[in-house]
C-alpha cells in the first residue's frame, strides 16, 4: 500500500511566534497546562529537545490513548518549522509503521498565522490504512487545536 498524505492549513488570529512556541517548541510543558484532562505529561526518553530527541506523550486517565512515542527530526526556529515522527503508542494501529509530520507556522499580515501541516502515514508492508480511522484522528486533533486557540485568544499574555 502506498503512503497516505494529508495536508491541512488552519488560519488563526494567534501570532505565528506564539503558535510555534505552544504547539511545537515548548509543547511538552505548555500543552499539559492548557489540556490537563487530555494530556498528563511528556517525558523525554533520550536527547536534549533538539533533533533526535525521543519523547513519550502520556495521556490523562479516561482517554482512548495511553501514550505516543515521538522523535524530533528537525526544529527550525528561524522559519517556524518542525518535523517529527510518531512510531509507537498504545493503542497503535497494527497497519502503521510510522506517521511523519511536517509542521510550519506562517505569519499573516493581520498579526495572526496559518498553521500548515503535512502528515504522511506509512503502512506496514502491504497493509491497508483505514481512512475512517485517520479522519477520526484528524478530527480529534482539530478539536484540540480549537481548544488551545480559544485559550490563547482568551489569555493573550499567556506563554509570552
Amino acid at each position: 500500500m502506498a503512503v497516505v498524505t494529508h495536508e491541512v492549513e488552519v488560519p488563526t488570529a494567534v501570532s505565528a511566534a506564539k503558535m510555534f512556541k505552544v504547539f511545537l517548541k515548548e509543547s511538552d510543558t505548555i500543552l499539559p497546562t492548557i489540556l490537563p484532562a487530555f494530556i498528563k505529561n511528556v517525558e523525554v526518553l533520550e536527547g536534549n529537545g533538539g533533533p533526535g530527541t525521543v519523547k513519550k506523550l502520556n495521556f490523562a486517565e479516561g482517554n482512548d490513548f495511553k501514550y505516543l512515542i515521538t522523535r524530533i527530526d528537525s526544529m527550525d526556529e528561524e522559519n517556524l518549522a518542525c518535523s517529527y515522527t510518531r512510531f509507537d503508542g498504545e493503542p497503535w494501529m497494527e497497519t502503521l509503521e510510522k506517521v511523519c509530520y511536517d509542521e510550519k507556522v506562517i505569519p499573516t499580515p493581520d498579526g495572526g498565522s496559518i498553521c500548515q501541516s503535512i502528515v504522511k502515514y506509512y503502512p506496514k508492508g502491504d497493509a491497508k490504512i483505514d481512512e475512517e480511522v485517520l479522519k477520526a484522528g484528524h478530527d480529534r486533533i482539530m478539536g484540540v487545536f480549537k481548544v488551545i486557540e480559544a485559550y490563547l485568544l482568551a489569555n493573550p499574555d499567556a506563554f509570552n
